[in-house]
């Protein structure tokens, strides 16, 4: 028997078939990755279940919304969420790695979001499909940054992904290299006395005054805090 969905305020994500579940770090992409350039055409690389796509049709208008994703049961899935949601007229999804993608793609997309895989060490769970998607040589970050400078528009366009805290400036000197800038960075303690644990960055070809802020998630176990629940409520089912 399959696992039954998980359930947001306006849309339901089957994961049962995807090697990656959806996470905190999913929804706090979807949900802080900026918005205010309004963007007509949105690109999300390595969609797996169709996430953060899914949550960026709720908040935006935006006419295009396109995912790729290279495994064949996350991709499947990806598209059956798609269809099965009030926005499905503004979502699709290619199968396909996204060296693939944007060697062939000549478009360019207004936002490009990403939560890439990012461990480096070759540990095995046991679960080939999962730690495909974990790894980061499935897609290396100077691969990804290389198809984000292509496919970004590049005046308004904006890049927005989220890493773990110790690869933040690392990533940032190699988005240097290729002219992306960082414009907003939002550094995530899963509780205030706890170690920084994540860095969401938002990028542009412009160079803008950084903003920096921070977001602390709990304040104890299962006890959240406001502005985690101010920036996740138009989702998550329980605030």
């Amino acid at each position: 028997m399959s696992k039954p969905p998980f359930r947001f305020k306006q849309f339901a994500i089957a994961q049962d078939r995807c090697a990656m579940k959806v996470g905190t770090d999913g929804v706090l992409l979807g949900a802080w990755t900026p918005i205010s350039q309004q963007p007509y055409s949105i690109l999300d690389v390595g969609s797996g279940t169709g996430l953060i796509g899914l949550m960026l049709a709720q908040r935006s208008g935006a006419a295009q919304i396109d995912g790729i994703e290279l495994d064949t049961d996350a991709y499947e899935q990806c598209v059956e969420n798609f269809e099965a949601t009030p926005w499905n007229d503004r979502l699709f999804c290619y199968h396909a790695s996204f060296q693939e993608f944007f060697s062939e793609i000549e478009e360019q997309y207004d936002l490009i979001v990403s939560n890439p895989p990012f461990y480096a060490e070759q540990v095995s769970s046991g679960d080939q499909q999962r730690d495909i998607a974990r790894q980061s040589s499935s897609l290396p970050f100077d691969h990804l940054l290389v198809g984000v400078r292509q496919l970004l528009e590049p005046q308004q366009g904006v890049f927005a992904t989220i890493l773990p805290y110790k690869e933040e400036s690392g990533f940032i000197e190699l988005a240097a290299q290729l002219d992306l800038y960082p414009t907003q960075i939002c550094r995530v303690q899963g509780n205030e006395n706890s170690a920084i644990k994540r860095s969401l960055i938002a990028f542009s070809t412009q160079k803008k005054v950084l903003i920096e802020e921070s977001l602390v998630l709990e304040m104890e176990r299962n006890q959240y805090t406001q502005a985690y629940r101010e920036l996740t409520k138009d989702f998550y089912l329980k605030f």
